[in-house]
């Protein structure tokens, strides 16, 4: 049986295909050459967000507002404005408003109250020893961070504020009061101070001796005509009170 021999390929159609140029490759940009590739910024991801101190600028901000006018009618966007940032921020930062109250309360307020019990447990020292170092270091928390008379008392004590539950409850009343409380009561079992005082009320006295004066300086100030009553005043005042009415 016959075979066909192949067919050849025309040798126009050869010489064409061979004619046809290659895709061109994009030229090499010199000024490129051996330079590494830009870092992107990830998605989402603000300019701003590259600086290392803005969180904490943001966290100060926070403070600010809520202790001028509380912090159920603070907004992310009056934050950002007192910080003088984009809102978007704030919602990279911290993801909501709740979310940035819990970091005000963990970075801002707790570490202040975690330093006054150090303070006040680190040298035992008698009752009135612990008693003159919590007048004196409330003082000092004070003189450091005058916004927390005016936050405590918006926040703490008055009903339905935002930080009664979740801060003074929960954390800082284990830490102080309970723990000066405990040393009160054994303090009078010995007879060191007065049988007829409650050791829990004491520690309430502590603080109406301290934090209320502060908060309410300004008014002091002005209905007396007395720019004296600063914060050295009022802690003398408080330690010479406690001083007459503590022992039996």
């Amino acid at each position: 049986m016959d075979t066909a021999p192949p067919t050849k390929p025309s040798v126009r159609r050869v010489a064409k295909a061979a004619a046809k140029p290659a895709p061109a490759k994009p030229a090499a940009n010199p000024r490129s050459a051996g330079r590494p590739a830009a870092n992107k910024r990830a998605p989402g991801r603000p300019a701003a967000a590259d600086n290392p101190d803005l969180r904490a600028r943001l966290l100060d901000a926070a403070i600010v507002c809520y202790a001028r006018q509380g912090i159920a009618a603070t907004s992310l966007r009056a934050i950002a404005s007192e910080a003088g940032v984009n809102p978007a921020l704030l919602h990279y930062y911290f993801g909501d408003k709740e979310q940035l109250q819990e970091a005000v309360s963990n970075e801002r307020l707790l570490p202040v109250f975690l330093s006054l019990r150090d303070n006040l447990t680190r040298e035992p020292g008698d009752v009135m020893d612990l008693i003159a170092g919590f007048v004196h270091g409330i003082g000092q928390v004070i003189a450091a961070h005058p916004w927390l008379p005016s936050l405590w008392v918006r926040e703490v004590l008055c009903e339905g504020g935002a930080l009664r539950e979740s801060l003074l409850l929960q954390k800082i009343g284990p830490l102080v009061p309970q723990m000066m409380a405990r040393r009160f009561a054994e303090a009078q079992q010995r007879g060191q101070i007065n049988a007829d005082l409650d050791p829990r009320l004491l520690m309430v006295s502590l603080v109406g001796l301290t934090l209320f004066p502060a908060a309410s300086a300004p008014i002091w100030r002005r209905l007396f005509d007395a720019d004296d009553l600063d914060l050295d005043t009022q802690r003398r005042h408080a330690l010479a009170l406690l001083d007459r009415g503590l022992t039996p």
